[in-house]
């Protein structure tokens, strides 16, 4: 599947479809972050400079047959508009093998900064969709102190349901965030920059759980005071262990590989 979609790309195309392209011979999946001034960058904003590194680094990518051919990449797990993240993912399909590490230089140095590629590995297969199974977000409140966001966190943990209101396309939605929060505490560098840091392991439900969400029920609901703006990072995005709340490393059997 290309462009839009988590499933495992498709190597081989319709030959008696219309513009029949090249098979994939080399699938690859690709870490990268998005820091700085481009966590504003939307998803759609991020697929239209992705595709033009792509063709600015000369990379042999694999298209779909049809009348409008379009390059195999695969997206997963999309962080939201605003939020900063280490752990975004995609997939590419090639049609000629290269090294992962010249295909990282090659889109590192063609992408802006601030849109950092930092891993590349090989596919060993299946759909990198079902490893992203939830994320770790660390979320930084300025002016908000390290006991009160400990009190509304205590509040938050303790409740069986904490009810969010969220905008999304077919109108606003009531749902509730608790159940989807494996683990949320407070980080213990909170202080050092006049700010608390909250720490969240989220697992990915439908609707998804965002750092937003989170913080609108801390707020409103556990009493926690923030003024400012919070700013959530994404520093992991991979398979869950529920039994101690931790993320793993969704490219780690592509980079065992032999």
């Amino acid at each position: 599947m290309s462009n839009d979609g988590g499933t495992t790309l498709q190597g081989t195309p319709n030959p008696e479809a219309p513009n029949p392209q090249l098979p994939i011979v080399q699938k690859l999946r690709i870490r990268y972050a998005k820091r700085g001034r481009m966590r504003f960058t939307s998803h759609r904003d991020f697929a239209r400079a992705f595709e033009r590194a792509i063709r600015r680094a000369a990379l042999p990518i694999a298209h779909s047959s049809g009348y409008s051919p379009h390059p195999k990449i695969s997206y997963a797990g999309a962080s939201p508009t605003g939020a900063a993240s280490e752990a975004e993912y995609l997939e590419i399909g090639l049609i000629r093998a290269m090294e992962p590490d010249d295909v990282k230089a090659a889109l590192d140095e063609a992408l802006p900064t601030g849109l950092d590629i930092l891993d590349v590995v090989v596919s060993p297969g299946g759909a990198l969709a079902d490893l992203l199974q939830a994320s770790r977000w660390f979320i930084e409140l300025p002016e908000v102190s390290a006991q009160d966001a400990a009190a509304a966190v205590e509040t938050f943990l303790a409740r069986d349901e904490v009810l969010v209101e969220r905008m999304m396309k077919k109108g606003l939605r009531t749902f509730d965030c608790r159940d989807a929060v494996i683990r949320l505490r407070v980080d213990d560098r909170s202080g050092t920059d006049g700010c608390a840091i909250l720490d969240v392991v989220v697992r990915h439900d439908i609707p998804s759980v965002r750092p937003d969400d989170v913080i609108t029920g801390l707020r409103t609901l556990c009493g926690l005071p923030i003024e400012k703006a919070p700013l959530a990072t994404r520093s992991d995005q991979g398979p869950l262990d529920v039994q101690i709340g931790t993320v793993g490393d969704p490219l780690a059997t592509g980079r065992d590989a032999p």
